[in-house]
């Protein structure tokens, strides 16, 4: 029997255009590759995140991700105020191409707009070529759903997605393809390294004490120091380097985490005061005790994150570990707001805060102290499970605090969003 990982294997990376804008495009019938358009919501202010531009305003030299104020007043745009629940229904009707040709157990969801296809057993299936293949799909999408892509083809799973970030920009169809020989070819010398995926400014720059600034001195330097620098991790730079990749489809989705967490983190819609974040940080921890309980775990350590509105540093972080293992708002709280009480400059504007819950356990290997009594926590537990099944049953905020009433509250705005971001139909205005 052929050994899966002997054969020759091909990959797809499949990546919608400026997904969000050219959803947008699509529902208004508009070209996304002469439309001008943003997604962002202006009710934020101008310093508002800007979540996709067409690629007709990216040829007129206007980032991903700017922000609306750093948009030229001289050019005409639509402003269209973000839709996740639509972006998500086009999302699955992708997805639902893709199942029209292949197994979902060959096909990876990495994001939102992008997916890894294993297209090997279907090429002999269909009788097709890899590119003619992936033109097929690219296809079906625009001509379905008027969404355009981009897609790389890869010997395996990391050269289908360095050929869909780097070579595929380069070519006129959006279509890139590599395999060891090409990517060593034509890839060795490339600048910036930070190009290549998993190669981040940090790792870069610790790459940079060595001299190493291409995959092509990577793979040529000596692989002891390259160890004695990032340990274990050395092994995949090195591969990557060589434009190795021994991971399958299969093995992404068999591996699972040995350690769990829960976070949560949000831009603020302006400037808050410490006191006004403070109130905010309180939701925050409140919701993640819900989703602690509802998802039966607890947790024993606590991190935050704060991130200043003043554009100077890069914010306060901190983490505190509690002498007892719980996921009980009344317990967490109290340690929570010791550690943001500690961490957090009380004099400047604040933009953004985040949290995190780790070293997660089974609910039932919960710990107390001696001072909480067993009935407190017997009741407390009661209340909240009741007021899960009631958001669960009738929506997030059919329950809300006296807290989430104040003014600078944002959770049950919150909770009508997806991903932090606005869900349902919202008007557009024009500039």
């Amino acid at each position: 029997m052929e050994n899966k990982k002997d054969k020759q294997r091909y990959y797809f990376v499949i990546d919608m255009k400026s997904f969000f804008a050219s959803c947008e495009c699509a529902d208004r019938g508009l070209d996304p590759m002469k439309t001008l358009l943003v997604v962002a919501d202006e009710s934020r202010s101008q310093q508002t995140v800007c979540l996709a531009v067409t690629p007709a305003l990216k040829k007129l030299g206007i980032r991903n991700r700017c922000r609306l104020f750093e948009i030229p007043s001289d050019i005409e745009y639509i402003i269209a105020p973000p839709r996740m629940k639509r972006y998500i229904e086009y999302a699955s009707q992708i997805y639902g191409i893709y199942l029209k040709y292949i197994d979902k157990n060959d096909i990876h969801v990495y994001s939102i707009d992008e997916c890894f296809l294993d297209v090997t057993d279907y090429l002999e299936l269909y009788s097709i070529k890899p590119k003619d293949f992936a033109i097929k799909l690219g296809k079906e999408i625009q001509n379905t759903l008027h969404i355009p892509s981009s897609i790389g083809i890869g010997t395996n799973m990391y050269l289908a997605k360095i050929a869909l970030d780097i070579t595929a920009k380069k070519t006129k169809d959006q279509i890139g393809f590599l395999d060891e020989r090409k990517y060593i070819r034509s890839l060795w010398a490339h600048k910036p390294i930070t190009d290549f995926w998993q190669i981040s400014k940090g790792i870069a720059t610790r790459l940079e004490k060595y001299g190493i600034y291409t995959m092509g001195e990577l793979a040529k330097f000596d692989e002891d120091v390259l160890y004695k620098e990032f340990g274990i991790n050395a092994e995949l730079l090195i591969d990557h380097a060589w434009g190795s990749e021994s991971c399958l489809i299969s093995d992404v989705k068999s591996y699972k985490s040995k350690s769990r967490s829960i976070s949560s983190s949000q831009i603020l819609p302006c400037n808050y005061s410490f006191n006004e974040a403070k109130l905010v940080f309180k939701e925050m921890i409140q919701n993640g005790c819900y989703d602690l309980a509802q998802q039966n775990f607890s947790t024993q350590l606590i991190h935050i994150f704060v991130g200043y509105g003043d554009n100077k540093g890069d914010g306060s972080k901190g983490t505190i570990r509690m002498n007892m293992t719980t996921n009980l708002y009344s317990v967490i709280i109290d340690y929570a707001l010791q550690l943001f009480d500690k961490i957090v400059n009380h004099n400047k504007p604040i933009r953004k805060i985040g949290y995190d819950f780790s070293e997660l356990v089974s609910e039932d290997r919960e710990q107390y102290d001696l001072f909480i009594p067993l009935k407190n926590i017997k009741r407390e537990k009661q209340v909240v499970k009741s007021i899960i099944n009631v958001k669960n049953k009738y929506g997030k905020n059919a329950i809300i605090k006296a807290l989430d009433l104040n003014e600078k509250a944002t959770q049950r705005e919150r909770n009508a969003m997806i991903g932090g971001h606005r869900s349902g139909e919202s008007k557009n205005a024009k500039k």
